[in-house]
């Protein structure tokens, strides 16, 4: 491995652990006159270069655009800048025919051809509560490549031993501060303090929270969410019940229908225009599973998770 190599993949660790999206965009193919040799990598965001070469300025505006479009769906793209007097002989056994073609921009002429892999983080997964459930999802979460973070007031950190983060605190200013935008959150408190662990998931700017209750008592605490002044819109778009419909009983059983509207909100994030509404679908789940958590934790709401006062939290929603 070369010097340079070894810069750039140091550079990639520190994007990675950064949480920041990029693409490593590796030239393929070029013909003279090119500044950019096959084999020549960069690292590159949203905002442009951060590490590498991958020729000058003619095809930075091309390359751009397209690592934008691919941080966007998380599709690979390979793209061809050649002059715009380029024709099929370039090609002439059609091996670039699912490139996408720009015009070179200087009139040095020149072609090039270049690879766009899309890398991007991992959706983080919330967990709040210090349920059977919430311990079951957060075992089951790794195995399907979402990294968990849970919360929950004297959380024992060894039922969590899957989870990447404990946060003993449901305060819903601390817990926002703690946790990046962009999460899904499962909240799976069970009675043990449902108000407050709703009130620290709308804190967070989630794209999407489900809550592990019946039709009928997540009804309840929607009006006094609303009642306490959050904002409508973010009550609203709690998924509850959470879960897909699986005649799940046990905790694991459950945590396993709540993990699949999970990764069906996470992949149709990053699908194709229309394929989102499909995993929408079937992101809200039925009552089967959270019945059954019902049935086995009967809780109602007590005065001790009744909101406090103070500046109504909001969050975003899909």
């Amino acid at each position: 491995m070369t010097e340079a190599s070894t810069d750039l993949f140091a550079v990639a660790q520190r994007l990675q652990q950064q949480g920041q999206p990029y693409a490593l965009v590796s030239v393929v193919h070029t013909e003279a006159p090119a500044s950019a040799r096959p084999g020549d990598k960069a690292l590159v965001t949203a905002q442009g270069i951060v590490h590498g070469w991958i020729g000058g300025g003619c095809a930075q505006p091309a390359v751009l655009h397209t690592v934008r479009q691919a941080l966007e769906d998380g599709c690979a793209r390979l793209i061809r800048i050649s002059p715009a007097s380029a024709d099929a002989s370039r090609d002439p056994q059609g091996l670039l025919s699912d490139a996408l073609e720009f015009g070179m921009s200087c009139h040095s002429g020149g072609t090039i051809e270049l690879f766009i892999d899309p890398i991007l983080p991992p959706t983080r997964l919330i967990v709040i509560g210090d349920s059977p459930v919430a311990v079951a999802v957060a075992a089951l979460a790794p195995r399907v490549g979402l990294p968990v973070t849970v919360i929950a007031r004297g959380a024992d950190a060894q039922r969590f031993a899957d989870a990447s983060q404990v946060i003993d605190t449901d305060d819903a200013t601390a817990v926002a501060a703690q946790v990046a935008p962009g999460c899904l959150v499962v909240v799976a408190t069970q009675g043990r303090r449902d108000l407050q662990g709703l009130r620290a998931a709308l804190a967070l700017k989630a794209l999407r929270v489900w809550l592990v209750a019946s039709a009928r008592k997540a009804q309840v605490l929607r009006e006094l969410l609303i009642a306490a002044q959050y904002d409508p819109q973010a009550v609203n778009a709690i998924v509850a019940p959470a879960g897909q419909p699986i005649g799940a009983r046990t905790p694991e059983e459950i945590a396993l229908s709540v993990l699949a509207s999970v990764v069906a909100v996470r992949r149709a994030a990053r699908s194709a225009p229309g394929e989102g509404a499909a995993a929408k679908a079937v992101a809200g789940g039925t009552p089967t599973a959270a019945e059954a958590v019902e049935q086995r934790v009967a809780a109602p709401v007590s005065a001790e998770s009744a909101p406090s006062g103070g500046a109504p939290q909001k969050c975003c929603s899909d």
